[in-house]
Formats: structure tokens, C-alpha cells, sequence
């Protein structure tokens, strides 16, 4: 068969909460079967699917082939692709959420904040093609089976540990048709550690803070050098663990982010809602990563303490 001829790809998201649904909108418009599997907002998404507002893109639906309370209830044979957006949280199994569905031939795609999260993954199905992507996306939810898209879309991925393959290109491929613009990169795990120079810093900052967006944090007098200091630290880890950023990065995300419009990052609005943060895929990883590598961090030390404090408050966690 040829690539004109090929069937469409079979694409099941696991976890389509707001970023499940902007690139499942894309894939299916690019001509994917989508299929969907979510648990909150079943019954909406079953009657209505997703409606996906954008000022950069239009107005979208997302109207899945199968919606389903868990991937263990697909149909048709395994998908193509599993693709995985859930949040990297304490808690959550992420093997056991997507075992269900996985065939020989499927890959899976981790859309997932965070670094050093793809191991766990890889060990569960050594036989399939892991392919490892980070979304560089403001999209929330704004009521059940709606998500507001207000800036950016990008995605940055490739196979893990490292290469690019033709299913990962495919898959690429797909999204630009659904215009959504990819990076392909033969090192993804040096790209986790560019976007966690970012997340590290200001997701942390952003709730020890009281919820401050980014403007909050960078208008302030101390505000640049402090995150200035702290992106150095995560520059450090990541050079120490073979992955080395370039130097001027974390000015250029510095004066890119005083130039976006003021936001909230993800998970100062999960702290906001009273849901579970990514503290350890996003920044207790870092922290082991750079005692393991032996690296000075005393300000993501500081931060990850500080946070954590205010992660068991929040939850109530006993002594």
C-alpha cells in the first residue's frame, strides 16, 4: 500500500483533558481516526465530543470515533498510536492506565510535562516504539467537553532515548496537516531539559507565591535575577547529566516570557483548583538528578522544600 493509500491512522488518547483535546482536534482533521478515553467528562464528551476555542485557529471539534471510560474498552484491534496526556502526579499509574490498550505494533507518545519521566514507560513495553514530545501550549478547560486555546501549539519530539523514526515523522505529519506546527529532534531528552530550565523555576515560584503569573514574577524588582539564578542551576544539572543547554537560553525565555501576555503557569492553576501538581515529575526530579550528579543547587533545593511544604497543606498529607 502505498503512503497516498494508507489507511488512516488509529489514534486513541489516553487522558484527553484540554491538551488531549487540541491535538486530537489537529489529528483529526489532518483525516486520523481519533478515539478517546476519559473518565470526568464521559457523558459530555460522548454526546457533544470537544469543542476547541481558538483565536489562532478557529473554531474546532474534536468528535471522537470511540469515547471510552478507560483504554481498556478500544475496539477494532490495538491503535497505532496511544497517546498519553495525563499529568505526571503522584497517584497516578501511567502503565496501568494505557496496559489495556497497547498492541505489539502501537506507539506510544508521552505529551507529558517533566524530565526523566519516560523510563517507567519504556521499561513497561520494551517492545514498543516510545516516542517522547513536549508541548509548548496555553489551552485549559472551561467547562466540560470545552477548552480555550489562547496561545503558542507547538510540539518538539522524538523517539526516546534519542533518534527520529518513520512513525514518529508520520505522526509529525499528521499534526502539520491539522496545522499544528512540529520540531523533530534526534535528542529529545537535551529538549526536556531546555523546557525544564522553564517549568523548574517558574511553576514553583508561580505557587510558593501565592499564585503569581508572570508578570507578577518577573515585574518584580528581585524577580528576573532570581529566576536568572535558578534557570543556571538547571543549566548545571543538565550539563553535568551530558545534556547542554545553551547559554543564552534561559535570557531568551526570560525576555520572552516578560513579552507574552501575563499567565498563570500549570501548575500554579492546578494549586488554584485544588488539584494534584507535578512537583516531583517537574521539579523533584530535577533536584535528585543534580544531587545525583552532584551539582550546587541550593535555590531549587530551597524551592522544592518550600513546595512540598505547601503540597502536604494543601492535600492534608499525616506526618
Amino acid at each position: 500500500m502505498t503512503n497516498s493509500q494508507q489507511a488512516p491512522a488509529r489514534i486513541l488518547i489516553a487522558g484527553a483533558g484540554a491538551i488531549g483535546a487540541f491535538y486530537g482536534a489537529a489529528l483529526q482533521a489532518a483525516g486520523a481516526e481519533v478515539s478517546v478515553a476519559c473518565r470526568s467528562e464521559y457523558e459530555t464528551v460522548r454526546e457533544h465530543g470537544y469543542r476547541i476555542h481558538s483565536g489562532q485557529l478557529g473554531e474546532r471539534q474534536l468528535r471522537p470515533a470511540q469515547t471510552l471510560r478507560s483504554v481498556a474498552g478500544y475496539q477494532g484491534g490495538a491503535p497505532d498510536y496511544l497517546v498519553l496526556c495525563v499529568k505526571v502526579v503522584e497517584g497516578v499509574d501511567r502503565v496501568a492506565l494505557i496496559r489495556g490498550a497497547v498492541g505489539p505494533d502501537t506507539a506510544i507518545v508521552l505529551i507529558e510535562n517533566g524530565i526523566e519521566i519516560e523510563q517507567e514507560i519504556a521499561q513497561a513495553f520494551p517492545g514498543n516504539e516510545l516516542i517522547s514530545a513536549l508541548a509548548f501550549v496555553q489551552a485549559s478547560r472551561v467547562a466540560p467537553g470545552e477548552v480555550r486555546h489562547f496561545a503558542f501549539g507547538a510540539l518538539t519530539f522524538g523517539n526516546y532515548p534519542n533518534g527520529v523514526s518513520p512513525c514518529a515523522q508520520r505522526f509529525a505529519a499528521l499534526l502539520e496537516a491539522g496545522n499544528v506546527k512540529c520540531t523533530l529532534t534526534e535528542n529529545v531528552l537535551a529538549v526536556r531539559w531546555q523546557k525544564c530550565m522553564w517549568n523548574a523555576v517558574f511553576n514553583p515560584i508561580s505557587v510558593l507565591g501565592a499564585v503569581l503569573d508572570t508578570d507578577d514574577i518577573l515585574g518584580a524588582c528581585e524577580g528576573a535575577p532570581l529566576v536568572q539564578r535558578a534557570m543556571q542551576e538547571v543549566c548545571a544539572i543538565a550539563a553535568a547529566a551530558g545534556h547542554p543547554i545553551p547559554a543564552e537560553l534561559a535570557a531568551q525565555f526570560i525576555e520572552g516570557t516578560r513579552k507574552a501576555p501575563p499567565y498563570k503557569t500549570s501548575m500554579a492553576l492546578d494549586f488554584e483548583n485544588a488539584r494534584g501538581m507535578e512537583v516531583e515529575a517537574i521539579l523533584g526530579n530535577t533536584v535528585r538528578a543534580g544531587r545525583r550528579e552532584k551539582v550546587a543547587i541550593p535555590i531549587l533545593e530551597t524551592l522544592y522544600a518550600l513546595l512540598k511544604m505547601v503540597e502536604r497543606k494543601a492535600a492534608k498529607i499525616p506526618v
